[in-house]
């Protein structure tokens, strides 16, 4: 064989393996497949290419979160009805035992589905509820073991504690890969300035009192969202009073650090109302919604693109889309599975309630969700297509899942990364020939080949999407490889020198 077949014959075991853990890493993501939302609406992700509706059997205007498992297929999933109950639903969209009773808020983020850590089938559903004007945080259980594995909820209305917290509750995987955190803000009227996070370490048999941190450099309102980057070591902050701010999170010990303010709040100018917020998957563009907040504040909803690498990120703003109020309401804005954003508008009559919708009331508005097709692209090239996306024949309103995202896994080589060894990390096998720091990265790599015995090693650097971006030839033991020309996101670098191929994923931040 010459070195030219040898070469081809690489090259084409290169891209399969490449192909592979591409595949690999949509499949660690089933977990997040499945929506739920709306008016009986729900959307399955399993196929990437082509997402279908489907018929749920909810009926809520804000609050959602749903969980599927390993391979896709849903587990359950709660919402609220018009009288304001938490509710869980089983797979087959029938109430799950023991549901009701449960006070929810009404609102729009105020629950969220999370896995009790170490085990395979008990689940957390944390909600807010306000009974007999009370702001209380709860707690049910959830054990998916019971009735053939339709579930059951097997504890309820457990006070977490009885705080008023604002409309942004969300959660995120500690860095141990077990563990996970829970983020709250506060919200107190009349207003202060404290701009004060509660985060909460659940653990496999306890969950710890919240850390509190005041940041002092925003009105605490009740309308907050925290929209995470992709890489979930930092989140945008929003609110209805203006406010844009990105904040620094550590996921080993839950620290928030304010990274920078965008827009500080304007509690007397309510010319911006940011309702709800999504990155692109690159992380370098936010989508916000802006609402007219029941026409309060002019007759306009908008969805508006900032890029985030801009010098003046104000004058980045571009305005995808507005509609009039009423009748079209703008609501949720969510990064979904396939790395497309989605968007949903409520229907508002001036004539009849609008929630819960009257069977009568259908169109475009309220069947169907927009869509940025490209959100990484800056300006028109990212496609954005209103009402796109159908519903099936279901009806959405503001809200889309508040789902965290199950499958993140713990973060390699971080200090709290220790949970897979007993106790020092063990030496290298094989496998782990190769070594790459830091991951993540922001400007250069470097590569360490721990068992170099030849000079014939070759570097391929491939995007998410199998594309090659970079090659050279490794001539040394240690290399360090500038990357700063590349976008933030998700590669994959293969090394080889012949008979033996090594692979590992990085992340540019």
């Amino acid at each position: 064989m010459n070195l030219n077949m040898a070469l081809f014959i690489i090259m084409k075991i290169c891209k399969f393996i490449i192909w592979l853990l591409f595949v690999g890493q949509l499949q660690a993501q089933k977990e997040n497949a499945v929506w739920v939302f709306g008016d009986s609406a729900g959307i399955d992700f399993n196929n990437l290419a082509n997402p279908t509706a489907f018929s749920s059997g909810g009926d809520g205007r804000g609050n959602c979160t749903s969980i599927a498992d390993t391979s896709g297929n849903l587990l359950f999933y709660a919402t609220e009805n018009s009288n304001t109950d938490a509710l869980i639903y089983n797979k087959n969209h029938a109430l799950m035992a023991n549901t009701g009773g449960m006070p929810s808020d009404g609102y729009y983020g105020g629950m969220v589905i999370v896995p009790k850590p170490d085990s395979d089938s008990l689940f957390y559903l944390f909600y807010r509820g306000n009974p007999n004007n009370v702001d209380t945080f709860y707690r049910a259980i959830i054990d998916m073991s019971q009735n053939n594995g339709l579930g059951a909820v097997i504890e309820k209305n457990k006070v977490i504690q009885p705080i008023s917290f604002a409309d942004c509750m969300t959660a995120v995987q500690h860095g141990n890969g077990r563990d996970w955190w829970l983020i709250n803000k506060y919200f107190t009227y009349p207003f202060t300035h404290h701009n004060r996070f509660f985060t909460y370490l659940i653990k496999p048999d306890t969950i710890m009192p919240a850390t509190i941190q005041d940041f002092n450099d925003m009105t605490d309102g009740y309308f907050q969202k925290i929209c995470w980057h992709p890489s979930f070591n930092k989140f945008m902050l929003i609110s209805i009073v203006g406010y844009m701010a990105e904040f620094d999170f550590d996921r080993c010990t839950g620290a928030i650090s304010l990274n920078r303010i965008i827009f500080p709040a304007q509690l007397s100018n309510y010319n911006r109302i940011f309702w709800e917020g999504a990155y692109s998957p690159n992380g370098n563009v936010f989508y916000v919604s802006r609402n007219s907040y029941g026409g309060n504040f002019g007759n306009y909803n908008y969805l508006l693109q900032y890029d985030l690498t801009a010098t003046n990120i104000l004058a980045s703003c571009d305005t995808l889309n507005y509609t009039t109020y009423p009748h079209e309401d703008c609501g949720a804005v969510r990064l979904a599975p396939d790395g497309k954003i989605y968007y949903a508008h409520a229907y508002l009559s001036t004539s009849a309630i609008s929630y819960p919708y009257q069977d009568t009331m259908r169109n475009y508005i309220n069947e169907n969700l927009g869509v940025v097709n490209n959100p990484d692209v800056v300006g028109a090239g990212c496609n954005f297509a209103p009402f796109s996306f159908h519903l099936g024949g279901k009806r959405t309103y503001w809200g889309l899942p508040n789902n965290p995202d199950y499958s993140l896994g713990r973060l390699v080589g971080s200090p709290c990364d220790t949970l897979q060894w007993s106790s020092s990390p063990p030496a290298p096998q094989r496998g782990e020939l190769i070594r790459l720091s830091p991951n993540p990265f922001s400007s250069k790599i470097n590569i360490e080949l721990i068992d170099f015995k030849n000079e014939n090693w070759q570097l391929k650097i491939f995007d998410a999407m199998g594309k090659e971006i970079l090659f050279q030839k490794i001539t040394k033991e240690k290399t360090e490889i500038d990357l700063r020309k590349i976008n933030n996101g998700m590669y994959y670098v293969m090394v080889y020198d012949g008979k033996n191929i090594f692979t590992r994923k990085i992340i540019k931040e």
